[in-house]
């Protein structure tokens, strides 16, 4: 890979100088993963930060013999940095939903190319804090209706990561369940939701290539934004 295209790719290396890229690159591993695969384990000590090549993984945190969805990551993204950071166990653990590639870059090596590269340390704080507001959103979203809860689900992962397509904008064809969570809906609710966006058209589900299409962005955006 390019140090062009590996700073086209991911959000959080666009602005690191070209030798910090061309040195990440080189001491970065390559990593593949089949569907259903725990990419990292919950209580594991923070060793690396990862890059999503391809693919979809979710981020789930484990409560007794049940496990919940908290987010969901495609390409371009990135994990593991709040373990390195703070140098402690990790409280979520990472599944693939699809077949993954990702980098790998060693604790030792991104934190001190931090500390080299001013701007990429800005640059991350920056995505960090977006994290954080996208969770303070979640939670001001709470006592929103659940049609609400998902389009605005359906609307960030599309914005976030969806590939343009003769269809449409394309994303992973997350799961009921998978949906319910990270919405905080139930799924029940999730699978009338869902059905009722495939009816008016807003929304195409093919199963064939795992992916939903959406049809009608535009509506999608406006009913997510009725808080």
């Amino acid at each position: 890979m390019q140090t062009e295209v590996f700073s086209e790719l991911f959000p959080l290396l666009s602005t690191a100088n070209p030798q910090s890229l061309e040195w990440l690159l080189n001491v970065a591993t390559d990593h593949e993963y089949p569907p259903e695969r725990a990419v990292l384990m919950e209580d594991a000590w923070g060793n690396a930060v990862y890059f999503v090549v391809s693919g979809w993984v979710k981020v789930r945190l484990n409560s007794g013999s049940d496990s919940v969805a908290l987010a969901i990551l495609g390409r371009g993204d990135f994990f593991g940095e709040m373990a390195i950071l703070d140098e402690s166990p990790r409280s979520t653990d990472v599944i693939a939903l699809s077949p993954v590639k990702l980098l790998s870059i060693s604790r030792e090596r991104f934190i001190q190319i931090l500390f080299k590269d001013p701007h990429l340390h800005h640059r991350m704080l920056q995505l960090m804090v977006r994290r954080l507001r996208q969770i303070n959103l979640r939670l001001q979203m709470r006592s929103a209706p659940p049609a609400v809860k998902l389009a605005q689900i359906l609307v960030s992962l599309s914005e976030n990561y969806s590939h343009k397509s003769d269809k449409d904008r394309e994303i992973f064809n997350l799961s009921h369940k998978d949906l319910a969570q990270v919405a905080d809906i139930s799924v029940d609710e999730a699978a009338k939701i869902m059905e009722k966006l495939h009816e008016k058209g807003w929304i195409k589900i093919d199963t064939i290539n795992n992916a939903i299409y959406l049809l009608n962005f535009p509506q999608l955006v406006n009913l997510a934004g009725k808080v």
